[in-house]
């Protein structure tokens, strides 16, 4: 009997063990499966991000260190635009005007803008900067700091400085100014290609006047473009915009600060926030450092940023609607950037790229936005020489590419910073002919007025003649350059082709 009785508890205890397993394994174990995700087994994307052992948890987040490190190096930017006094009236003796019977010429300056003059008002603002070097030199946006008579920089410490502009860019929106001081803290560029979607980082300025202000976020997206910047003829398509996109709170007057990750190392430039406001709603975007830091060294060594190009019209194949797919033969899923036109003057048609090709890889990196394109190609200048990856007829070909400049060379861009291409106008010499058929001796022709100071300041209009330069006459480009050289106020003297009258603009060039 006892041996009986031991089989069949042995038989119970192991119909018992089975019946265990059978219900845990259909029932109690299926009550971790959320949405047919096992909890108890992390997937391989979790594994591979270090995160294996499923508690998510490393060291504990601490943003005080970093903080420390950046705080001091990052300054408080105030501008003042001096009051202007500016002049709009157009010549009152022009031709008749066939509507001037009716309702006379009063009424007709109110609506086009003819007569008057007043002034501007003098302008204060603000916004923040970086220190990059310990001997004063300090990036920020170049909003930040355009139109400006006065820069003034304080130090976290409460010290005030002078600043002066050393070069800026609007283009990418980043300008470069000095202060005269040495051994000063500064932030050590990081590397903005490593920035990783998910990561922690702070964003440091002074935000709506108040003092040195940190915000911590994540960084939500890479590579933005939000069509912000303007180049310097006011056009968009010339700018480069490849944002990072993070939520740390980032205000008016944090522009031109820093964004960092939590090593303190300068990895953007805060520039612009999303908000139907004006004030933070949830997203703020900033300059990649990688980008900042090659137009900070040109603005520095060159006084201009020396910019290569790839020299192609394109679109994103992935923006490329089905039936455009279609028609230029673009499998549906594709992905990089679609060659519409290849100028043979450029450094693409040089290196074999065609209209039609589909452009995957700039030195071995991706790309699937014009943004990103730009970011990796703005790190180079005009005679660098770069791998494009492209596809044709579904082969994959890869080419040396050396970049040109705007120009189609090779050449370093010299400053073109003269002192008539501040007054924000193109200008050329009055032909022999031109002058002879006016009546006049000789002159510079206003061809087209852009952003800048004539805009700003006057009413002036596009075929303006200026003749003299506060009454002394100028009859070449370079003879204007230099009779408003060194000058910080002139009056500019001229005539419109078919109006009698001469007519002056006074023009304040600068403060100083």
């Amino acid at each position: 009997m006892k041996l009986k009785q031991i089989v069949a508890t042995v038989f119970i205890s192991a119909l018992t063990a089975f019946g265990v397993m059978f219900v845990y394994s259909n029932y109690v174990k299926n009550q971790s499966m959320v949405g047919g995700q096992d909890s108890n087994n992390l997937p391989a994307n979790y594994k591979y991000a270090g995160l294996s052992d499923g508690n998510g948890a490393g060291e504990p987040l601490d943003f005080t260190k970093a903080a420390a490190a950046s705080i001091p190096t990052v300054v408080h930017i105030k501008t003042k635009t001096n009051a202007r006094q500016v002049t709009n009236n157009l010549p009152r003796n022009r031709q008749q005007n066939p509507f001037s019977d009716f309702f006379g010429d009063d009424i007709l300056d109110q609506f086009f803008g003819g007569g008057g003059s007043g002034n501007i008002p003098e302008q204060r603002a603000s916004g923040s900067g970086v220190i990059i070097s310990e001997d004063g030199y300090i990036v920020t946006n170049n909003h930040v700091i355009a139109k400006a008579d006065e820069l003034d920089v304080t130090l976290s410490n409460k010290k005030t400085y002078k600043a002066k502009v050393i070069g800026s860019d609007p283009a990418y929106d980043i300008a470069v100014i000095k202060i005269e001081a040495a051994g000063l803290p500064y932030l050590v560029y990081g590397n903005s290609d490593n920035v990783q979607v998910g990561q922690w980082v702070l964003a440091i300025g002074y935000p709506l006047n108040l003092e040195t202000t940190v915000t911590a976020g994540i960084v939500s997206a890479k590579a933005r473009s939000l069509g912000l910047n303007k180049d310097r003829s006011g056009k968009s398509t010339g700018a480069v915009e490849s944002f990072i996109q993070t939520d740390a709170a980032v205000n008016q007057g944090n522009s031109g600060g820093a964004l960092i990750n939590t090593e303190g190392k300068l990895i953007g430039i805060n520039s612009a926030i999303a908000s139907p406001t004006g004030y933070y709603s949830g997203y703020s975007y900033a300059i990649p450092v990688n980008i900042a830091k090659k137009v900070v060294d040109d603005i520095i060594k060159f006084g201009t940023v020396q910019r290569g190009y790839l020299g192609i019209s394109y679109a994103a194949a992935s923006d490329m609607s089905t039936a455009e797919k279609v028609r230029q033969n673009i499998p549906e899923n594709a992905f990089g950037i679609y060659v519409t036109d290849v100028p043979k003057d450029g450094a693409a048609y040089a290196g074999g790229i065609k209209k039609g090709d589909i452009i995957k890889k700039i030195n071995a990196v991706n790309v699937n936005s014009g943004a990103e394109m730009q970011e990796q190609i703005s790190n180079y200048k005009p005679g660098d020489k770069i791998t494009v990856t492209y596809q044709r007829n579904e082969k994959e070909i890869t080419s040396n590419i050396t970049l040109k400049n705007s120009v189609g060379t090779f050449d370093v861009v010299t400053n073109d910073n003269n002192t008539s291409s501040l007054l924000g106008a193109e200008f050329t010499t009055l032909d022999n002919k031109r002058a002879q058929d006016l009546g006049v001796d000789g002159g510079i022709v206003v061809k087209k007025i852009k952003e800048g100071i004539i805009n700003d300041q006057t009413r002036m209009r596009d075929n303006f003649i200026i003749l003299k330069v506060d009454g002394k006459a100028v009859k070449s480009v370079e003879q204007f350059d230099a009779a408003i050289s060194n000058k910080s106020n002139v009056t500019i003297s001229g005539f419109y082709p078919g109006y009698d009258a001469l007519y002056e603009y006074p023009i304040i060039l600068s403060s100083n």
